[in-house]
């Protein structure tokens, strides 16, 4: 069985404050796009997996073996999987690339063993895996909330297109939620985020747009500062850090500017997409 694990994007990310559990409270607008590894998984002798990226674990630290394991301890089967992994979505870049893997591997298992669980168990398998994995698995623009386990999806339709551009350096989403903890930090409207996205509001989308974590993120690679920059001075109307970076995406809806732009970057060796919002042909797939 062959599956596409879609990477996500932050339109508007809030964190509201520590718990005292230690996580962070957040509020999020979330949204599936159009960018995607490839999965696929085969019944085997043992499990194992091989993937096109030499640098990325290929035991228990791999999303997709933790989220075998964790089935597997769930729901008590035997079954092993042979897992190819065609990856495509960068690392420590804000875009969920783990977490969509993982995502995959649970709605497969679940087809594949036909062990026939409800969302809510299929999102409770997740959650044990990653806080963004519950996301990954509805797969739905959602308004998302605590430390990424309430889901709220709506539908929305959006006609702009994205510019995504990667620095070379990636950011460690721990040491940027520890150092938003020490800083004053913008607390950007998701549900105004939201209304604009429900209601094709391209100008509302760009007003709303926010990320609570950028500044700290600027702190620790300085290169998504200049790649902002290039975007903002390239024409894109909106531009923004996806959750902890290090990616920055640019919203427009001029073509001849999104490809010149994409030309651009690529000479500066830059990883670059063109890409948009899967809106309500998301959900499962």
């Amino acid at each position: 069985m062959r599956q596409r694990a879609y990477a996500k994007i932050n339109l508007c990310l809030d964190v509201v404050g520590r718990r005292d559990d230690g996580f962070h409270e957040l509020r999020m607008i979330m949204t599936p796009i159009d960018f995607y590894d490839v999965l696929e998984m085969v019944p085997a002798y043992e499990t194992s997996l091989s993937l096109n990226r030499s640098y990325l674990p290929v035991n228990e630290k791999n999303t997709i073996i933790k989220a075998i394991e964790v089935m597997r301890r769930r729901y008590g089967f035997e079954n092993q999987f042979a897992c190819t992994l065609q990856k495509h979505i960068p690392t420590r870049a804000g875009l969920a690339g783990g977490s969509a893997d993982a995502a995959a591997a649970i709605r497969m298992m679940n087809q594949m063993l036909r062990l026939h669980l409800s969302l809510e168990e299929l999102i409770d398998v997740a959650r044990e895996v990653g806080s963004d994995v519950p996301f990954c698995l509805i797969n739905r623009p959602a308004y998302v909330e605590g430390t990424g386990e309430k889901i709220l999806p709506f539908e929305c339709d959006p006609d702009f297109e994205l510019l995504l551009v990667k620095p070379g350096k990636g950011v460690s989403t721990k040491e940027a939620f520890e150092l938003v903890d020490s800083m004053e930090v913008e607390h950007p409207d998701c549900l105004a985020m939201q209304k604009a996205l429900q209601e094709n509001d391209y100008q509302g989308v760009i007003s709303s747009l926010g990320n609570s974590l950028e500044s700290a993120s600027l702190q620790l690679v300085d290169e998504i500062r200049v790649v902002k920059e290039k975007l903002v001075e390239r024409g894109f109307d909106g531009v923004l850090m996806s959750g902890s970076g290090s990616t920055v995406f640019g919203i427009t809806k001029n073509t001849a500017l999104l490809y010149e732009a994409m030309n651009a970057f690529k000479k500066e060796k830059y990883f670059v997409r063109r890409t948009r919002i899967l809106g309500n042909t998301g959900g499962f797939r």
